[in-house]
This record gives C-alpha cells, structure tokens and sequence, in this order.
C-alpha cells in the first residue's frame, strides 16, 4: 500500500489512548500492509499504529531474525514475570535510546490479520518489544519509562 510518516516524540497521535478494533476488513488489511511497508522501509523491529497516526490497536512486529513477523490485533499484555533492564530506541524519537526495565516474560493475547484469537509466550526481545509496542497503545512512550537516556552520536561526524 504505502510507506507512512513516522510521528516523532511531541506528535499528540503518540499520547493518545487507541481505540481497539472493532472489525478486521479492508480498512484494517490497509492499516496492516501501511504498517509493515513502513517498517520495511526503515531499521526497526516493530511499530504501531499511532506511530503512523493512526489511534487504532494494530502492531506489526519483525524481529528480523528469521522468526515469523507478527500482527497483533488489539493485543494485550494478560502474563508477566521478572524484571530486566535493557536498551531500547525508538522510530518516533530517533537518535537516543534508553534503558528500560521491562518484565522478563510476558504473555500477550491479541487477534491476528484472520481474526483469529492469538496466544504468544515471550522472552527476550520479543517480550520487550511487545511491552515497547503495547505501550504506544496506551500513549506511553518508552521514554515515560527510562532509567536513563542517552543521545546516540554518530562516530563519523565527530571527526
């Protein structure tokens, strides 16, 4: 469909509670397909629909590490244990990172593209990531969360 505009930190869209998805039709399959050509189109693992302006609650996920990429259709966290820190960036707040604590493993029940009802178990990566993305549903950002932030600086411009 079409590569979007990822909103940066300071977009109302991002704070914004989204609405859940009441019907999976062309709309929706639209929203889906926009989601991951943008994604595509960028170095990321994951975005969400308000990252493209779009107060709905769809996530598309692709770790980029062979698994399969994942939709996620009005997700919700149902699970969670432990807790670890780590770094996380952000496409909507480009050029920093922070370190986040998130829980260790989660467990998140959605709808997939069919509407079929989801159930995935998590660690690692995907778990944090499912936090990162579930989060911008919620209209928090993961910097609503940082222990600690940091500008990244690009070694080349610095000489």
């Amino acid at each position: 469909m079409a590569i979007r505009k990822i909103i940066q930190l300071g977009d109302e869209h991002l704070r914004k509670i989204c609405e859940p998805v009441s019907e999976i039709n062309k709309e929706t399959l639209d929203l889906i397909q926009d989601l991951k050509d943008t994604l595509y189109s960028v170095d990321g693992v994951g975005l969400a629909a308000p990252q493209i302006a779009v107060n709905k609650k769809v996530v598309f996920i692709d770790l980029r590490d062979g698994s399969k990429p994942l939709i996620l259709i009005n997700p919700k966290i149902v699970k969670q244990e432990g807790k670890e820190e780590g770094y996380e960036g952000c496409l909507s707040y480009v050029g920093y990172e922070g370190l986040v604590e998130r829980p260790k493993k989660v467990v998140v029940e959605s709808l997939n593209e069919n509407g079929e009802n989801m159930r995935y178990e998590a660690s690692g990566l995907l778990a944090r990531c499912f936090c990162h993305e579930i989060d911008h549903l919620d209209g928090v950002m993961y910097v609503d969360k940082a222990i600690e932030m940091y500008e990244l600086v690009d070694e080349e411009e610095e000489k």
